[in-house]
């Protein structure tokens, strides 16, 4: 009897040696769910630029282009269930990802492509190259299966701040309409939720669903926090759940990564705290939201 052969996950990311952020978030979520990655650096730094200080190296889109030509080569793209990609220190490079989907498309329609639109934050602003924005906006939000912006990026992406729930599931759906099929809303908040919660959205073409966490207090938040949760949601859709039971299980992940986080840690005890990548203890039920 031959082997099941592995699901491959493609993660185009940014890299860091210490720390977790970009693939150094992602890929070890991803193993530690069952899946095979493929990472592709974007940058590889020291570490993440919550520290202030870092060295490394951009890698630009013809080092991107070369990585995807030998695993092409390889015979590995058409076997490819998911691309998964983050931090873009360049559009060229955005577009090279695109250009890798749609080849990967071609021969594998099914396959789905989750980005995650680092742009910004609350407090911070947009932090990433200023073509970085109007490139997600205008080309890779369409080319696009899954989208899991935080609600400044939301804002960003539509233009539209939402002034209650119901309005925030009004303009997912608005979003959902150039082209992704899933939309997924981290961070958010709005004046008819709770003052100490945090609430995570999720719109397909079938519904919306809302899953409530309490607000944790930690200052610095540590970073990583969007890459290890998408790379968790993709690794549970994947696995064959449902889109309202993986987005129970994602927050559920991350709630408790970052709640056993040291006060004053920039980064997520993924390694320590792993058990709640696959089994998380406490979890927060999801509910369905006038569609």
């Amino acid at each position: 009897m031959s082997a099941t052969l592995p699901t491959l996950v493609l993660s185009i990311q940014s890299h860091v040696a210490w720390g977790h952020v970009g693939n150094a978030a992602a890929v070890f979520p991803l193993q530690r769910l069952g899946l095979e990655v493929l990472p592709i650096h974007t940058v590889q730094f020291s570490n993440h630029t919550g520290y202030g200080q870092f060295r490394g190296q951009v890698f630009g889109p013809d080092h991107v282009r070369e990585v995807l030509l030998g695993l092409k080569e390889r015979g590995l793209l058409p076997r490819l269930a998911a691309v998964l990609s983050g931090y873009l220190g360049d559009a060229e490079s955005g577009r090279v990802i695109l250009e890798a989907v749609g080849e990967i498309r071609q021969h594998n329609p099914s396959v789905r492509y989750l980005c995650d639109p680092v742009m910004g934050d609350v407090g911070r602003g947009v932090f990433v190259n200023a073509a970085i924005p109007d490139f997600l906006r205008d080309q890779a939000i369409s080319c696009a299966n899954i989208i899991t912006p935080n609600q400044f990026e939301f804002e960003l992406l539509t233009g539209s701040k939402p002034t209650d729930l119901q309005d925030a599931v009004r303009i997912a759906r608005q979003l959902r309409g150039r082209g992704s099929d899933v939309v997924v809303v981290t961070s958010l908040s709005t004046a008819d939720m709770g003052e100490g919660e945090l609430g995570t959205l999720a719109v397909n073409g079938e519904g919306a669903w809302l899953v409530n966490t309490p607000r944790l207090t930690l200052h610095p938040l540590p970073n990583g926090m969007g890459d290890v949760f998408s790379a968790v949601l993709l690794a549970r859709l994947l696995l064959g759940l449902s889109l309202p039971e993986s987005l129970e299980l994602a927050t559920a992940t991350l709630y408790a990564l970052v709640a056993r986080t040291s006060a004053g840690a920039r980064d997520l005890p993924l390694v320590v705290a792993q058990e709640e990548i696959v089994a998380p203890v406490r979890r927060f039920v999801v509910q369905a939201l006038p569609f």
